[in-house]
């Protein structure tokens, strides 16, 4: 199972940089460009592209795929052609596109062509020539491919780029541990939590859940000397189900005693992911949505109104950011509302979806919107659903909490801290 190779697109479908597909005819990338061009070109929305596009090739006989996502204002493409599972080639793309973030912190066009040279080196280090993923973690990487920095630049230019080596012992595959690089020092040792979860929930217009389910990650900062061997155990770890990690995570230890036993990486990593489920819940195992909306939407001819409530269930903590949208339907030119406690409310043109915007919601409190919107359509067909995205800091739908951290292999005691934020994302049907 192996990968064609990778192109990366501006917004505008130029090619900006791709991997060198050796075992191919040069027009073999050309062709999957032109195809995901014509696909977005035809489509009424770029969203309702598929993600996999077959085709046909030069030769009939050797058809292929193209695997493309979409972040920020870049396209990434990833050709396949054989017996290639696509879900092999968007996990590819996804832990490339990582990479770029580790390496260049805001990833876009300009930043790419500013660091082609760094770009195409990351290209070469990640798939060999024979399309199979090769050097993938980010500490083995530095090692190799040298992050751009301005002093690297300066001496570039000046012709001294002998110099602008990451440290005196950084030899390439020096740590017997591919993710942790050796002789690492911190003058305070530390380690850093980020619980994150996020709330996909479905309710019917009676306000009644149809469906809900939690899935958190867990964001890791390592700030430890040495070579340190943690075991962190959380209190209610039988919650957690359909998990994934990193590959320092010994799964034979979680899958005996639900601890996770590991070498972290130094910096910052995604430690595991997995979805969350109540034990004392109801017979479907939901979680209820931390909010109630009361919709009233009438369609008339050329418009329609709209009125909102929306009342948060929560009693000690705020939710922040939360953004209330509908689609309006094709033909809506535009809107007018009325809200309460200062939020604000927008009309997107080019999605045509109403926006509703609450900066922050007090425990138990409600805020009301009303207005009407206008359509060149003569039965305007609004979407029959809202959508609510929202935050609230400080909080997990699970509870997760760190129980203990064990550390051997070291000398010290680190210090160690653990944060929760939740995020949503319902579908409220009206």
């Amino acid at each position: 199972m192996a990968i064609d190779g990778l192109i990366i697109l501006d917004n505008a479908g130029r090619a900006i940089a791709q991997s060198g597909f050796h075992s191919f005819p040069p027009a073999y990338p050309l062709l999957h460009i032109d195809a995901l061009n014509n696909a977005l070109a035809s489509a009424a929305h770029p969203d309702d592209v598929d993600p996999v596009l077959y085709i046909s090739g030069i030769n009939m006989d050797t058809p292929s795929a193209c695997c493309h996502v979409k972040r920020g204002d870049l396209r990434y493409l990833c050709p396949v052609s054989g017996d290639v599972d696509p879900l092999y080639a968007f996990a590819f793309l996804q832990t490339f596109i990582e990479i770029l973030h580790e390496y260049f912190g805001h990833v876009s066009a300009e930043t790419l062509k500013q660091n082609f040279d760094v770009v195409y080196q990351l290209l070469e280090e990640t798939l060999d020539s024979g399309g199979h993923p090769l050097t993938t973690s980010p500490n083995a990487l530095r090692d190799i491919v040298i992050p751009p920095t301005l002093l690297n630049k300066v001496l570039s230019v000046a012709g001294v780029s002998g110099l602008a080596t990451s440290s005196a012992n950084s030899h390439p595959f020096a740590s017997p541990i591919p993710w942790r690089k050796t002789g690492v020092r911190y003058n305070n040792n530390e380690i850093f939590f980020d619980v994150i979860e996020t709330l996909d929930a479905v309710v019917n217009k009676n306000g009644t859940t149809a469906v809900s389910s939690v899935w958190g990650r867990v964001e890791t900062n390592c700030k430890l000397s040495g070579t340190p061997d943690l075991l962190l155990t959380f209190s209610n770890a039988s919650t957690l189900n359909d998990c994934s990690f990193h590959p320092c995570v010994r799964l034979q230890r979680w899958a005996r005693d639900k601890v996770l036993s590991f070498v972290p990486p130094d910096g910052k990593f995604k430690l595991m992911e997995y979805r969350y489920v109540p034990i004392s819940a109801s017979s479907l195992n939901q979680v209820s949505v931390p909010f109630i909306l009361r919709p009233a939407v009438q369609v008339d001819e050329h418009g329609g109104s709209i009125e909102l409530t929306f009342s948060s269930r929560l009693t000690t903590r705020t939710m922040e950011n939360v953004y209330v949208e509908l689609y309006l339907g094709e033909g809506a030119t535009g809107a007018s509302c009325i809200t309460s406690h200062s939020t604000s409310w927008s009309f997107n043109p080019r999605t045509l979806t109403l926006v509703w915007e609450l900066r922050a919601v007090v425990p138990s409190a409600s805020y009301t919107l009303r207005g009407s919107f206008t359509s060149t359509a003569g039965a305007p067909r609004p979407s029959r659903a809202f959508r609510v995205r929202f935050e609230i800091p400080q909080h997990n739908y699970s509870a997760l909490k760190i129980e203990q951290l064990k550390l051997t292999g070291e000398n010290y005691k680190p210090y160690k801290g653990m944060r929760g934020n939740s995020l949503g994302d319902i579908e409220w049907r009206w």
